[in-house]
């Protein structure tokens, strides 16, 4: 069986950094971008099999990366997890109607609970 691969996009180089070293021991490839458009870009070139995403960050924002990616034939199917601060119901709502996997609040979860829902996503 192919290594799966998973994209971060995430611009916090400290998380992305424990993100990654996680993933790995745990298998994964792991590709990583500091904003959504090198995001963006990085997805549709490797197509990973489940994309890590932040909302806030400099140039593109997670959910205009979202867009983006859902108008992609490839990308409308991605599985999609989102890592973020915000937790305002109306961001919520926005993340879940871009058809998104699961919506994580930074600071609710700990680093095996993000481990546990990738490969959940990812069982075949």
């Amino acid at each position: 069986m192919k290594e799966q691969k998973i994209l971060i996009v995430e611009d916090e180089t400290s998380l992305t950094k424990i993100l990654k070293s996680k993933l790995e021991k745990e298998g994964y490839a792991v590709l990583s971008a500091i904003n959504g458009e090198k995001g963006l870009d990085m997805a549709l070139k490797e197509k990973p099999d489940l994309i890590l995403l932040d909302i806030v960050m400099p140039r593109m924002d997670g959910y205009e990366m979202l867009n983006k990616l859902r108008k992609d034939t490839w990308g409308k199917n991605v599985p999609v997890i989102i890592l973020t601060n915000l937790t305002e119901p109306k961001e919520i709502s926005n993340g879940v109607s871009m058809d998104i996997k699961d919506y994580l609040v930074k600071t609710d979860w700990s680093l095996n609970e993000v481990i546990n829902k990738v490969k959940k996503r990812l069982e075949k």
